[in-house]
């Protein structure tokens, strides 16, 4: 009977590890509590001074605004009224025409993640920079297109970019490049205005934006020494990440979080996983069936005890994350990445923005 029992646990134990990475024998006598992510307070902002700043004219700014706020690398936008005569314009002013203030969006911008180029490119996949002040619907000459720049150096971009979008017709673009003369935010009532009043008009197809092309930049996260982060994480995300331990199945943080947001490095806050591709796999711990985008994490074939499998490792903190199998839902690729919750941080969606993930919030949307 002994031998049979013995047996038992053995298969058992197996299971366990063919299911998800290594068992830590530490961790297994604890009390099923959940782990509590050490740097869970941490914030990240980027200071002003690490952002750009365009000014775009595209017709109605309440679609333009939603628009290029949907950009990956975008920090902020605000709606307002550009480039016309005298001070402090309001909305009745503004569509009266005789002031010639133009509709105008402020985009601030992140160019570690964005750059001009690609957001220009953007703007002209939605307004016609050949129709003399009308797009869509809306005609006056506070609707024309403009691009107004701050910053001398964007000129040389701008133009650029103008000229490249020219070949594409053979009526002249009639879209104004000029630097910022002046900006005044518009009403409250104008800001995020199709968020207030989802039906609202909107001239432009926000679905454009479904499928962009995603860039995390590994070099602004930077991986910290081991000892530094044997003083800023838990015992138990040490073991994991760092000494490449398991933890306990269906007692950890984050195996059942159904929440909206991103799952992010534990050591370096890079972006890894999002709430959109999580899935209840029935393992007891949090598995995706993809990673935000394929470059953030590593593979390394495991051989331990006795079992060939496939580590997954995050690339800018090169730390434990857990195994990848291929019983994963076939609909969704067929792959299960099972993590373990103390190699990861995650990040509710009302939170991305405050804490410099803004940029990613279409993806866990």
């Amino acid at each position: 009977m002994r031998n049979v029992k013995l047996g038992l646990f053995l298969v058992a134990m197996i299971l366990v590890l063919s299911a998800c990475g290594r068992i830590s024998a530490e961790q297994t006598r604890q009390e099923a509590t959940g782990i509590t992510t050490a740097l869970s307070d941490k914030k990240v902002q980027i200071p002003e001074s690490e952002l750009r700043d365009i000014y775009l004219a595209g017709g109605c700014f309440w679609g333009v605004e939603a628009y290029m706020s949907r950009i990956y690398g975008v920090y902020d936008v605000t709606s307002g009224y550009a480039n016309g005569e005298g001070e402090n314009p309001t909305y009745k002013d503004v569509i009266r025409g005789k002031r010639g203030f133009a509709e105008t969006v402020h985009v601030k911008y992140d160019p570690k993640h964005v750059t001009l180029q690609k957001l220009l490119a953007d703007y002209f996949r939605v307004i016609d920079p050949t129709s003399v002040n009308k797009q869509g619907n809306d005609q006056g000459i506070q609707y024309r297109t403009g691009i107004y720049y701050t910053d001398a150096e964007d000129a040389e971009v701008v133009q650029q970019a103008v000229a490249q979008e020219q070949e594409k017709y053979t009526k002249p673009i009639v879209t104004e490049v000029k630097p910022l003369q002046n900006y005044y935010l518009a009403e409250e009532y104008h800001q995020d205005y199709l968020e207030k009043n989802p039906n609202g008009y909107c001239h432009i197809d926000l679905s454009i934006l479904d499928e962009q092309e995603i860039v995390i930049d590994p070099s602004q996260y930077p991986r910290p020494t081991d000892e530094e982060l044997k003083q800023r994480l838990t015992e138990a995300q040490y073991a994991v990440a760092v000494n490449n331990d398991t933890e306990r199945a269906f007692t950890n943080e984050y195996w059942d979080n159904d929440a909206p947001g991103i799952y992010v490095d534990v050591a370096t806050g890079e972006p890894l996983f999002s709430s959109r591709d999580k899935y209840d796999s029935g393992c007891g711990w949090p598995s995706f069936t993809q990673p935000i985008i394929p470059d953030v994490v590593r593979y390394h074939e495991d051989t331990s005890f006795g079992l060939v499998r496939t580590e997954v490792r995050s690339r800018a903190g090169d730390i434990h994350l857990g195994h990848v199998f291929d019983d994963g839902p076939e609909d969704r690729g067929g792959k299960r990445y099972c993590i373990n919750s103390a190699s990861i941080r995650f990040i509710p969606i009302a939170q991305m923005d405050e804490e410099n993930y803004g940029y990613l919030i279409p993806v866990a949307e």
